[in-house]
């Protein structure tokens, strides 16, 4: 199996793959355990400067979880909140990386993708690409340690408006909505996402450290008691989860009755 996370340097600029073209980069609990585990470790390389994010090949930057996990890994919700928890410590290796970060943006953006863009700090993307968070269509909620990227970088009424409606658009929709930093042609984004992080790297080092510091410091967080925690898990022992995860793999629609 190759690896799901691939690592490169190019001086002071590391590239982090996120690697299962197959399967347009969908996020496995390998996939999600590499992401932290190599956020974390470039993170506390001092010479580092920018670090860019992207998918394998040229279809996805990721097409959200992959699905046929699930019977196994989520398949109640006290299985939901253990693999829940490595997401958010996934998603806490990239929002706390101490070095400025850059989402490369190809293809599809969709789902725990969006997340994983959001928990950048800045995002380029292809023309073509596109966005949004289904999981609706499968009786799945995000939960806390999920949602507070989107939010904090969408806001309340366009974080709402992708969970509520479910809907996948295009990048210039995508920017439109401040969810991505810049749009341009497909054939350039690699570039251009190249040239921002050069642009950053050239910057004091300490200086962009110290902002993302500030900036996050200035994020107001939600304290949250140990039940409320728990229940962004409670969609998992519902009948509608089952009905619609069962529906993705048989690729028809799910029949879901608020039970």
């Amino acid at each position: 199996m190759p690896n799901p996370i691939l690592v490169s340097r190019d001086g002071a600029i590391a590239t982090v793959i996120l690697n299962h073209p197959e399967r347009l980069n969908a996020l496995d609990k390998a996939m999600w355990r590499d992401l932290r585990d190599a956020m974390r470790g470039l993170s506390a390389d001092e010479h580092l400067r920018c670090i860019v994010v992207r998918g394998a090949g040229e279809k996805a930057f990721a097409a959200g979880a992959d699905i046929a996990e699930f019977a196994a890994e989520r398949a109640d919700s006290k299985q939901a909140k253990s693999y829940g928890e490595l997401i958010h410590e996934a998603m806490q290796a990239v929002a706390r990386c101490r070095h400025p970060t850059v989402a490369l943006i190809r293809g599809a953006c969709v789902g725990g993708g969006l997340e994983i863009a959001a928990m950048c700090d800045l995002r380029v993307a292809g023309r073509s690409s596109r966005f949004g968070i289904p999981v609706n269509r499968l009786g799945l909620t995000m939960a806390y340690g999920e949602l507070m990227g989107l939010l904090a970088l969408a806001g309340r009424a366009v974080t709402l408006e992708l969970l509520l409606e479910g809907r996948v658009f295009d990048a210039e929709e995508a920017l439109r909505k401040r969810l991505v930093n810049r749009v341009v042609p497909d054939e350039h984004v690699e570039a251009e996402a190249y040239a921002l992080a050069a642009r950053i790297a050239d910057g004091a080092p300490l200086v962009n450290r110290w902002h993302k510091q500030f900036i996050g410091r200035l994020t107001v967080t939600a304290r949250l008691s140990p039940d409320e925690w728990d229940e962004g898990y409670a969609c998992f022992d519902t009948e509608d989860y089952k009905e619609g995860v069962a529906a993705f793999l048989e690729k028809r629609k799910p029949g879901f009755k608020g039970k």
